[in-house]
């Protein structure tokens, strides 16, 4: 059985995708640094019948996250897909004319930093293997400037920067890097139902026709409020 490693996994997006790759037959690795909510995803998955574990860590401490991973694979052999998803909440974003070094770097800590440190870990296998794939999930400001996030905009951006360098490198040698930005509210029975978003990411990846997406489809950057 292949194994996914969702990093960043909570209630919301990282339960569906959890129970959507585990439907198609994978193994689920939850990661995230919230014990009790990692509890309830692994028994809500193993409801399902779907194999599942889970490992506390937080992404902004990268030893941590560095030994959750090897874990991982010391319990499921590889890791043959990485989705990298973790979110810190609206709260840690800066309007730009507000945004500083410090704001900045809490960005470049608590994302960019956790996201080259897991492809780190995992590319390895992955290039021996000849297979494997490496998920990115955005917030829509990794496509289209937006104000009210000045320093996730600035992170989000190289991020999809760093993905579509991966993807060029990798598509020739099995390894398909695929990535999603995300312009809506993620909730459930709203046009951001983490179900459906898990759904659009699985059709990604199973096609492997495209690098990346936005979600909505065709997203409009002038109709997004401009503030959260």
């Amino acid at each position: 059985m292949k194994t996914i490693a969702i990093i960043g996994a909570g209630p919301g997006l990282g339960l569906s995708l959890a129970k959507k790759f585990g439907s198609k037959g994978f193994i689920v690795a939850a990661i995230s640094r919230n014990p009790e909510k990692l509890s309830a995803i692994v028994s809500e998955l193993k409801a399902l019948n779907i194999e599942a574990k889970s490992y506390v860590a937080d992404v902004t401490d990268l030893a941590a996250l560095k030994q959750a991973l090897q874990a991982v694979k010391k319990d499921f052999g590889t890791i043959d897909v990485l989705e990298f998803s973790p979110y810190a909440g609206w709260n840690t974003f800066t309007h730009v004319l507000k945004t500083t070094p410090e704001s900045v770097l809490d960005q470049i800590n608590s994302y960019l930093l956790p996201a080259v440190l897991s492809v780190n870990e995992v590319l390895p296998d992955m290039l021996n293997n000849s297979s494997g794939a490496i998920l990115f999930t955005t917030g829509i400001s990794a496509m289209f400037p937006l104000s009210f996030v000045g320093n996730g905009g600035i992170v989000m951006s190289g991020i999809r920067n760093y993905a579509t360098n991966l993807h060029n490198e990798l598509k020739d040698k099995g390894i398909f890097v695929g990535h999603l930005s995300i312009g809506t509210m993620i909730q459930a029975g709203t046009e951001g139902d983490p179900d459906v978003i898990a759904d659009a990411w699985y059709d990604l990846y199973d096609k492997k026709d495209r690098f990346e997406e936005t979600f909505p489809q065709g997203f409009d950057p002038s109709k997004f409020p401009n503030t959260p």
